[in-house]
């Protein structure tokens, strides 16, 4: 029996002065159609990506007060390392964004689908780390109606499963900065509200990150 299973939605990375590089949507699938459509365009999944800013610069503003004494005070004047964020915040029954920022202050951003690929081999194809998660198939099977009796629900997706998306994203942008054709600077303003650099347009970062988001299944160790 299909079942669907989540998927990438739409990939993100955004610059350290909160500029955006690149964006890659993904088409997800719907089941009154049985087809594959993405669920929102590129602009809604733009100002998805937007939304997510404030919840990165509050989180590393707790984090920063979390410090005491000296490293407090450090803090105020010297950008944290924010590291892996995991979930950020729920859009909405079907999608979920999730972030990490780079000790550079480079954003990725991955929203997930949470049925947005069909399995013709049911859960067993997901992946090993599915089997283990009890909670999955319960919370799966109350979430979705017709054919989303086999849905497995955004509450089972762990966030450790999409560490291996951002390891990917990483790897590809270190990649990127290692072309001396490549400028990073053109693409940094120099204050924020500098108008936002320009976009990257490497044909091979694009197409990485089509690979990335169109590989990735829960339970995927190595992208």
């Amino acid at each position: 029996m299909a079942v669907a299973i989540p998927s990438i939605a739409c990939l993100g990375v955004i610059g350290r002065n909160n500029n955006p590089l690149h964006i890659t949507v993904f088409p997800s699938y719907d089941a009154a159609t049985n087809t594959h459509s993405p669920l929102r365009t590129p602009l809604q999944f733009s100002l998805l990506l937007s939304s997510t800013l404030d919840i990165f610069e509050a989180r590393t503003r707790r984090s920063a007060g979390s410090q005491s004494g000296s490293s407090a005070a450090a803090s105020s004047t010297t950008p944290m390392l924010s590291g892996d964020y995991g979930l950020l915040h729920a859009v909405d029954e079907r999608l979920a964004a999730y972030g990490f920022e780079t000790n550079t202050g480079v954003k990725f951003v991955a929203v997930v689908d949470m049925r947005g690929r069909v399995s013709a081999g049911g859960i067993a194809n997901v992946g090993a780390s599915a089997a283990g998660a009890g909670s999955v198939g319960g919370a799966g099977a109350g979430a979705g109606s017709g054919s989303g009796a086999g849905v497995r629900g955004g509450v089972g997706l762990r966030e450790t499963e999409l560490r291996v998306v951002f390891r990917a994203m990483q790897t590809a942008y270190v990649r990127l900065l290692q072309n001396p054709f490549y400028d990073p600077d053109e693409h940094a303003p120099l204050l924020p509200a500098g108008g936002g650099g320009k976009r990257i347009t490497s044909r091979k970062f694009a197409e990485e990150m089509r690979r990335i988001g169109e590989s990735w299944t829960p339970g995927v160790t190595n992208l």
